[in-house]
């Protein structure tokens, strides 16, 4: 009941179920009894308990089971099963569902709803099972039907499992209503009705332009009000409830009604051309200003319209001369408009044509007889002049200019106008002959070999364009034949290859396109005296290597004295340079090089000037010694080492020197002078002197020698041996470890003790390569991380300021085996009577030797341990002990070395204790390692231990009275 107090109702009865979720509590019936769910109107679900069932009936009692996820698998149910309360109906978008289960065979409760969504809900019931009268249990399968409100209110199957073919009775239905949820999107309105100022829209249920909220409501239509006539308007609409505001349906557009316009009146010609015409009209005045007006305008005998917003000014083309017009309004066409087009000009007229070109004048020709035409000349395609004008289709143009172009184009005229021009046409007239040239005279000073001409061409006008000149010279001998020395442009000209004082004869004609003019009158020029001729080779007369004489003889000049030679001297024709200049036939060259080429050539010089250079002559001078070595110095580290022989700074010297020129001759040796002995080396730039004394100075010098003979020695260069390097020490094991070695070295006597010397340790690796490991002035030094059992093989070297002694001999040290581990303290367990059990932890071979343990017990009369089991086991039994008696027992491991038969033993673990008691209760009694006998009293440490205990435990039981009180 609604106070909690239960009330006892003999059945059958009919109890109401209110819960505030529409769920129905867990129903408990005695046995035999079975509780089945009604809905009734206006009050909700009832339980109703049923009578027992007879012995013959099937025994059903409930089982707890697992719900089953049903999905979005909905079916309308009826509305009558469940009224929604004020608030709910004011939503939209909800259901009413009932669902209803059939269980197979027997009669099943009815479902319980959960998760209740706007288009889902979670549905369970209570699994069953059934007992048939063999006793077997037959398998149960479910069936949930649905049915909407809405539709034909119809169960519908929305799950099921597999099961028997016989069904039972349908459990109670249960109804249950889905949440609201915003309305989906509407459809677009529809426009009903609409009139000049305003539309009708109906609607059931994105271009950015500014949408003004026009009406909010439940209603499904609207009328717009205060529109404008003949204008489009834009709409959209959308669906609201209290869950929130679907989105916008698509845009529609509707246009209201135009008045109906007067007929119009006629266009008007404004303006008409050969080939088309310009119209005007008005605006009906019964059209306000914000209605937009169509205008169709047509012609009478073609398909020809415009359309516009506005009164145009259209430029229609026309085929013919006269066209009717029709304005219409979508009200009664206007009254016909007739025009007419005007007459077209002619078009342009054939190109002309020119024959009969001379020098003045030139005939022009063209096609048919028009009524008037128009002859343009020009020269520049730029200022035209009219040159006739009239019926007639040829003219002559006289007085022209010869050798001038000139651009012709003709036009027609008639009533329509005048035509388009040609295109143009070009003629030139002819050039004449040039005229007489002037005759050429001398520009500057004459040579003895050439001289320059210069010459006025014919008269200046037409015919002096694009001229060419051409010049003729004559020897004053007789027989001789004039000869053209110069065809060109230019009125000047560079006459060479003449001889000097000889007398010339020119003469010049100029000459165009139509041919050559008469000669000038002729003129004589006579050149100047030359300049010597070309000099005899001269002779070379080696003396030396380094000396040579150049003789030559005497040249006569033409007319003229010489008044100097000039004689150059090089190694090439490039490097050629004076090396003398004046009157003697004789000169001397020194500073030479051995076996090297050179070359002379000679000039003479007189007043008129330079005669040309003699052939080139050659020579080469004799080979010689080489010259001095340089760059004899001391190197530290030989160029050229060999291993046969080892380099040390004590006793050997690394020489090393520059190649000096070898002066024509091959090398053959180097000798190096040391002190009263001579050294010879090959022919190499590098030289070790070996068995010196350590720590003493030297005086060296060297020299080169070819096939010609030595060559001077170089400067003194002293040097001096390093002291020798100190000797490698002694090195023996300090100490010995199966995972370390320590090593350790020294000198047997103090006097190789220095305090900088530094020692390097190798060791060889697995590769047979001896690596670094240390390297310092330390005596003493230790390897860790190595392997048991295995040899190392070192070497030592000592380092000073001598350099680097040599390696001392290879010691082999062998690292020595790893003792077993300590084990932990034993386990000790009593067994019946006075015997018990002691175990220890294992270990495994190592480096496969095997492992044995040695047992040791401590108690009784005796004072030392004893050894009681040595095996490969990890346990042994204890018997014969005393009781209420101390006994202590400890283990140890013991390795036994397969390859040297020796026994390796590990050190004592931590050893266990415990005591044997009697007891009356039990004979097996588990001795703990770490407890101690109760009879024997508590420890500092014990009773501390206690007293932090009793008060944390104080504490606990505090803090938990104060929060049950507050």
């Amino acid at each position: 009941m609604e106070d909690g107090a239960l009330q006892c109702i003999q059945g059958p009865a009919e109890v109401p179920m209110m819960s505030p979720n529409g769920s129905i509590p867990p129903i408990h019936v005695p046995p035999g009894y079975i509780s089945q769910v009604t809905v009734r109107n206006g009050s909700g679900p009832c339980v109703r308990v049923a009578k027992p069932l007879s012995h013959n009936e099937d025994v059903i009692s409930p089982l707890i089971g697992e719900y089953p996820f049903l999905g979005n698998m909905f079916t309308k149910c009826d509305s009558s099963m469940q009224q929604p309360n004020k608030q709910q109906k004011n939503r939209l978008n909800f259901k009413q569902l009932c669902f209803v289960i059939k269980l197979e065979s027997v009669c099943i409760l009815g479902p319980q709803v959960s998760n209740v969504q706007s288009r889902s809900a979670l549905v369970s019931w209570t699994s069953v099972s059934v007992l048939g009268s063999s006793g077997q249990v037959p398998s149960c399968g479910y069936e949930l039907q649905l049915k909407d409100k809405g539709r034909d209110g119809k169960y519908k199957v929305v799950y099921s499992t597999v099961c028997n073919s016989v069904k039972g009775p349908s459990s109670d239905a249960r109804a249950f209503t889905t949440h609201s949820a915003p309305p989906d999107t509407p459809l677009p309105p529809r426009l009903s009705h609409r009139t000049k100022s305003s539309l009708t829209l109906q609607w059931k249920g994105k271009k950015n332009s500014i949408f003004r909220e026009y009406y909010v409501g439940h209603q499904r239509h609207c009328k717009v009000m205060r529109l404008y006539p003949a204008v489009g308007y834009t709409f959209r609409v959308a669906a609201l409830n209290d869950i929130g505001t679907s989105g916008f349906s698509t845009e529609v557009v509707f246009y209201t009604t135009g008045s109906l316009p007067q007929t119009s009146l006629p266009p008007w010609l404004v303006q008409a051309g050969p080939s088309w015409v310009t119209l005007e009209w008005m605006r009906p005045n019964s059209c306000s200003t914000e209605e937009v007006v169509t205008y169709t305008l047509e012609m009478q005998d073609e398909t020809k319209v415009l359309n516009s917003p506005l009164p145009p000014h259209p430029i229609i083309p026309l085929c013919r001369s006269y066209y009717g017009f029709l304005g219409e309004w979508h009200s009664a066409p206007s009254s016909l408009l007739v025009c007419k087009t005007t007459p077209d000009r002619p078009g342009p007229p054939v190109n002309p044509a020119v024959n009969t070109v001379t020098y003045h004048s030139f005939c022009v020709t063209w096609g048919r007889k028009i009524f008037k035409s128009t002859f343009y000349i020009s020269k520049s395609f730029i200022n035209w002049a009219t040159l006739y004008r009239g019926p007639e289709r040829k003219h002559l143009c006289e007085d022209r200019k010869p050798a001038t172009s000139y651009s012709l184009r003709l036009s027609c005229v008639n009533v329509g106008g005048q035509s388009q021009c040609s295109d143009d046409l070009t003629v030139c007239t002819h050039i004449p002959p040039p005229g007489r040239c002037q005759p050429p005279i001398i520009v500057g000073n004459v040579k003895h070999k050439e001289m320059t001409l210069q010459w006025d061409g014919p008269l200046c006008g037409e015919e002096s364009e694009n001229v060419e000149f051409s010049l003729e010279m004559c020897a004053m001998e007789e027989g001789s034949e004039p000869t053209e020395v110069y065809c060109g442009c230019k009125a000047e000209c560079t006459v060479g290859n003449l001889l000097p004082g000889t007398t010339y004869r020119f003469q010049v004609r100029a000459a165009n396109s139509a041919g050559y003019g008469p000669y000038s009158e002729s003129v004589e020029i006579s050149t100047a005296a030359g300049p010597p001729g070309q000099c005899r080779p001269p002779a070379i007369n080696v003396m030396s290597h380094t000396c040579a004489d150049v003789t030559w003889e005497n040249k006569e000049s033409s007319g003229i004295d010489i008044s100097e030679y000039r004689l150059d001297w090089g190694r090439d024709l490039d490097s050629l340079e004076l090396v003398y200049s004046g009157t003697e036939t004789y000169f001397q060259i020194s500073n030479l090089e051995a076996s090297t080429d050179y070359c002379c050539r000679l000039q003479a010089v007189n007043q008129a000037g330079a005669g040309p250079y003699s052939d080139l002559v050659t020579c080469r001078t004799p080979a010689a010694a080489p010259d001095v070595v340089s760059g004899f110095c001391l190197v530290d580290h030989p160029l050229n080492p060999t291993e046969s022989e080892p380099f040390s700074h004590s006793t050997c010297l690394a020489l090393t020197w520059d190649e000096p020129r070898c002066n024509g001759a091959e090398m053959t040796s180097y000798s190096i002078s040391m002190g009263d002995s001579i050294i010879t080396a090959g022919n190499v730039t590098c030289h070790i002197i070996r068995d010196l004394l350590p720590d003493s100075e030297y005086s060296l010098q060297i020299r080169a020698e070819n096939e010609m003979g030595p060559g001077p020695f170089s400067q003194t260069l002293t040097v001096r041996t390093r002291p020798l390097p100190p000797s490698p020490p002694r090195l023996e094991c300090a100490a010995v470890g199966p995972q370390s070695l320590k090593l350790r070295w020294g000198f047997s006597s103090r006097s190789q003790l220095t305090d900088d010397t530094t020692y390097v340790l190798q060791m060889e690796d697995r590769n047979q390569r001896f690596v670094v490991v240390y390297r310092g002035p330390s005596h003493t030094f230790k390897l860790q991380r190595l392997s048991e059992s295995s040899r190392y093989r070192f070497r030592i070297q000592a380092v000073s300021e001598a350099g680097e002694g040599p390696f001392s001999e290879t010691y082999t040290i062998c690292t020595t085996k790893s003792l077993p581990q300590t084990l932990k303290a034993p386990r000790v367990v009593q067994l019946k009577g006075n015997a018990c059990e002691v175990t220890w932890e294992s270990i495994p071979p190592m480096r496969g030797d095997r492992i044995s343990y040695v047992l040791q017990v401590l108690g009784g009369r005796g004072s030392d341990y004893k050894q009681v089991y040595k095996g490969d086991e990890t346990s042994f039994q204890l018997s014969g002990l005393q009781w209420n008696t101390d006994y202590r027992v400890r283990v140890f491991a013991c390795r036994r070395c397969a390859d040297t038969l020796q026994e390796l033993w590990g050190s004592f673990g931590p050893s266990a204790h415990f005591n044997l008691r009697r007891s009356d209760a039990t004979l097996a009694v588990e001795a703990d390692v770490t407890r101690v006998s109760m009879g024997n009293t508590l420890t500092d440490e014990q009773f501390a231990g206690l007293m932090v205990f009793g008060v944390a435990s104080l504490s606990v039981l505090m803090a938990f009275l104060l929060q049950l009180l507050i």
